[in-house]
Order: C-alpha cells, then structure tokens, then sequence
C-alpha cells in the first residue's frame, strides 16, 4: 500500500519557509539546501495542484490557497504533538511556541507581571512576542493569538475579553500651573490637547467622556497630534505640552509620584475593551490555550 502522508516532510519544509519568509533561512533551520528547500515545495504544489507561495529573486509572499494550507497544516502538526505529549506521559507538561502580538499600552503596562508568572507555570512554553501599533494579520502572519483595543468586528476571529479599562484625563502641574485647570467641559475646550491619530482611519481618536450623566464623544481641536505610538500623548503630556486622555493603568503610578494630575474627574467613567483573538477555524495549540487562559485569568 502506498504511503498517504509520505509528503509530510514536504509540508514541514513549507511551514519552515512560511515562518522564516525565505527558502535560504528555512534551508538554514532545517540543516539542508535552499535547492532541497526549493525542490520540496515544487513538489508540494503539484502534489496539491495549487501554487502556496509566489517566488521571485527578491521577494516571496504566501498565496490565498498557501495561507489555508499553512493554517491547516499548523493545527494538524499541533495536534500531533500534543498526542505524542500524552502517549509519552506528558500531557500535563504544556510545551510549543505561542506566538502574540499586543499593542504597546499592553505590551509595557499589562502584560510584563502576566507574562512573569505565565513562564514560572510553563517553563516549556516559548513565547515570541509582538508589540506594535498596529493590527496584525494572525492567518497571513502566523500569530495564534493576539490581543486587540475596542469593538471587534465579525472577522471569523473568537474574541475573549480581556477588560474594560477605565480612561481618565491628565496633565503636568507645570503645565496647570501655567494655563490654568479646567473645572468643566467648557473650559477644557480651550485648553491645549494632545491626541492620537489612529492608523486605520487618519483621524484624532475621539475622547470618551461623561458629562451631566451622558456619554460623549468628542474629538478635540488638538493643538498637537501624535501618531503610530500611543504612548506619546502621555509623554508630552508629562513634559507640560497639554491634556491628554489616556488609561488609568498607564498613568496611575505617575499620578502617585505627581508627575500627572487627574482632571474633571467627575467626568469619568467612560471605558475602553481589550480582548484576546483567535483564528476561530484554527483550534489553537495547548500552548495557546494555556496563554489565553492566562490572559483572560482562566483556571
């Protein structure tokens, strides 16, 4: 009988070519040629009768039909290693890669004591982390989970809240010392505001206040914009350049140490969710699950 998954080593090949994005940095990994690199991806193709990756001698990018099949294809390595896991005794020993992508307010303010104790529960587990102001793509990039800001869109992507975090208004006491401290909205209007532009739409992200017990969303006339790196409004806010909004887990220490001061408090209250995604077509490794549970405080 002939062997149905003889081409797995082909597939494993593949995978290796996906993640390091070159046939010559996949050829080092796995201690062989870009040429037997090269010559098992031809045969992949054929063997599927669809091209998984565009080459050329520059560049070389993952088609549609390649990136179901990398997809696929890592849930069924997944899968496998978790069934040797247990045949060998160790199915309470989660081990594997994770790979997370975290926008920075999370990645510098939330996720550094998680991930301290994430690793002491599962030295096995390696974690490669991404922090960046930007939505990464998890199918074509590669990434089993990420955590993501605001309202989730119906993306074909599970969703697990992480919180809901509170926002609250802050500026230096230089700079209140200054231009003065606003005691209502009116006032705040004419203060010096410093806001994010966000990166899907060019637009100032909106402030999310309450105000005679109503919801507002109100986008300043910003005397100063920042972009790409949230955490600049709060820098320049500390160095007497104007109002920021920001979260309280950010500027809660600097608010302590008297760097920042709250403003209106009593218009607070509005909140910002994170949540951790998923592929939902893709069952995530034990790896995986394991960091979800941990980002989401499951037991």
């Amino acid at each position: 009988m002939a062997r149905r998954y003889g081409h797995l080593g082909d597939v494993e090949i593949f995978l290796a070519v996906a993640e390091h994005g070159s046939l010559t940095a996949a050829a080092v990994t796995l201690a062989t040629t870009a040429s037997v690199v090269s010559r098992a991806l031809v045969r992949l193709e054929q063997r599927l009768g669809s091209q998984l990756l565009r080459r050329t001698t520059r560049s070389l990018s993952i088609t549609d039909a390649g990136r179901l099949y990398l997809e696929q294809s890592l849930s069924a390595f997944a899968l496998i290693d978790e069934a040797e896991r247990a045949i060998l005794g160790q199915a309470d020993e989660v081990a594997g890669r994770v790979r997370l992508s975290v926008p920075t307010t999370y990645g510098h303010y939330r996720l550094p004591a998680l991930l301290d104790a994430f690793a002491r529960q599962y030295p096995l587990v390696r974690v490669e982390l991404n922090i960046a102001n930007r939505n990464v793509d998890l199918v074509a990039e590669g990434f089993d989970v990420a955590v993501r800001l605001g309202e989730l869109p119906d993306s074909g992507m599970v969703a697990r809240k992480l919180e809901d975090a509170p926002l609250c208004l802050v500026a230096s006491p230089a700079y209140l010392q200054r231009a003065g401290t606003p005691a209502s909205f009116d006032e705040l209007q004419r203060h010096a505001c410093i806001c994010f532009v966000m990166p899907s739409t060019g637009r100032v992200s909106p402030w999310l206040l309450r105000d005679a017990g109503g919801d507002v969303d109100w986008s300043p006339a910003a005397r100063l914009t920042v972009s790409d790196d949230v955490l600049g409004v709060v820098s320049l806010a500390a160095h007497g350049l104007g109002v920021c909004q920001s979260y309280d887990f950010i500027v809660r220490e600097r608010i302590e140490r008297g760097e920042l001061v709250e403003l209106l408090p009593a218009m607070r209250g509005r909140t910002r969710a994170f949540s951790a995604i998923y592929a939902a077509h893709r069952r995530p490794s034990a790896a995986a699950r394991a960091l979800i549970g941990a980002l989401t405080g499951a037991r």
